[in-house]
């Protein structure tokens, strides 16, 4: 039978070199907040129990941690990785099983890397610990392993002598034990050394000195990027884009120039798709096969179906739905609306909180008019209807099946099935008063130049 899991994810850091007022761990990458890239991975290795510990200068971390169903325990005043683990003790009261001890800042660890750690203790094996190989080691805790493989030790650099910081292998930080040995070795350890803090790696030392078996289990070093600066945060989004436009690609998805495409971390696109040069997609994005998706267009929490044609710079705002073979232009912004089966708005066009009937056309222009400064309207369009260029349609207000509006009309009341609707003033032709008007101002202007 399995063993539980519980995940300690440690989200207590200051990130003063963020300088932000907004704490460290709810800084975004791939449209997520760090906290929640690690309580997904958490959820995706199953992880019965997540307690986050938080800090006192970050209550907003609780909060979230908290909204996203964690458990969450206090570090305050912080003295060390190890006493954060520490803080987390009571919140694992009665929990018997694994426990992998994850950082907030840390937030591309792939699910089946931490499923690695985990699976790694259920040998003989009773600590499993993560490490890397950068190109630069310089700043890293090297993980010393013996020559039967197994790891002896973890030695912070500043405590490192020469033969130790040759090693290339690295500590992420991430390790997984047994609960109960975790909290065991925790107790013994001390804060004797350069900064005066506890240290939670130095329980692979005291975890081998009580006989117990430890091992390294690697990954690639983009994984296991830590964040503490804006620099590093960019870097991470880098990496993040690099791991979701190759994914696309061997998905099926052409990517024309997929350095200047960005992708959220929950996008979802099918085989079949074209993506042009300059797309951003925030949260909540699905695509289905054969769409393209043209050039500088931003997409968020949109559902866009299959063959559909979106953009050259086109906005989809939450809640837009573009139904088969749809079109959606230059130009044109949808949200929280429907186009129906091969509807479409091609230019120049706002549709909000609107249901466009199938094969409807919507006229360059065209605006739905869905909010009158407190609450907000719908509109309908029924099938076939042709939305002349220039209409505004004043919500609530409903077009119906293959009717016409004229072009420059001010819709506010329901336009019957197949009629027509007209909403503008009378064209009056004055013969000779633009001659007379542009003598006049001649004149004007040459008595001006004189003076």
């Amino acid at each position: 039978m399995a063993r539980a899991r519980a995940v300690i994810l440690l989200a207590a850091g200051h990130g003063t070199r963020m300088k932000s007022a907004l704490p460290k761990p709810l800084h975004g990458v791939g449209g997520r907040s760090m906290l929640d890239w690690g309580l997904a991975l958490a959820d995706s290795c199953g992880a019965s129990v997540k307690v986050v510990v938080w800090g006192a200068h970050g209550p907003q971390v609780r909060e979230r941690a908290e909204e996203a169903g964690a458990l969450t325990a206090l570090q305050d005043p912080p003295m060390g990785t190890g006493h954060a683990v520490l803080c987390a003790k009571e919140a694992l009261t009665g929990f018997d099983g694994d426990v992998a001890v994850l950082f907030a800042d840390t937030p591309l660890i792939r699910p089946e890397t931490l499923e690695a750690v985990f699976s790694a203790l259920e040998g003989p094996v009773k600590l499993a610990v993560l490490g890397f190989e950068p190109a630069r080691p310089t700043g890293y805790g090297r993980l010393v392993e013996g020559p039967d493989g197994a790891l002896e030790a973890i030695v912070e650099e500043k405590e490192a002598g020469a033969d130790q910081k040759a090693i290339r292998l690295c500590n992420s930080g991430v390790l997984a034990a047994p609960a109960s040995l975790m909290f065991e070795l925790l107790s013994q350890v001390t804060n004797d050394n350069a900064k005066g803090e506890y240290y939670l790696t130095d329980i692979v030392a005291l975890a081998r000195k009580a006989g117990h078996s430890a091992r390294a289990v690697r990954a690639d070093a983009s994984e296991v990027l830590g964040v503490n600066s804006r620099i590093d945060l960019a870097a991470a989004e880098a990496a993040f884009q690099t791991r979701a436009r190759r994914a696309a690609m061997e998905a099926g998805v052409t990517l024309i120039a997929p350095e200047t495409v960005f992708f959220s971390h929950d996008t979802c696109i099918a085989n079949d798709v074209v993506i042009e040069p300059h797309v951003v997609f925030g949260p909540g994005v699905r695509i289905e096969t054969g769409a393209v998706i043209h050039a500088f267009s931003h997409l968020e929490g949109a559902a866009v179906g299959e063959s559909v044609s979106v953009g050259p710079y086109a906005r989809l705002r939450p809640g837009a739905q573009l139904s088969k073979g749809s079109r959606v232009g230059n130009f044109v912004e949808v949200k929280n609306a429907v186009l129906g089966e091969g509807a479409k708005a091609n230019h120049l066009s706002y549709i909000g909180d609107a249901d466009i009937g199938p094969k409807a056309n919507i006229g360059a222009g065209t605006i739905t008019c869905n909010y009158d400064g407190f609450f907000k309207h719908r509109t309908v369009v029924g099938e076939g209807a042709f939305i002349g260029s220039n209409s505004a349609l004043v919500a609530p207000v409903t077009i119906g099946k293959g009717a016409f509006t004229g072009s420059g009309s001010v819709v506010t009341s329901d336009v019957p099935d197949d009629a027509l609707a007209l909403s503008r003033g009378c064209q009056e032709n004055k013969e000779g008063w633009a001659a007379r008007f542009r003598k006049a101002m001649q004149a004007r202007k040459d008595k001006s130049t004189k003076s």
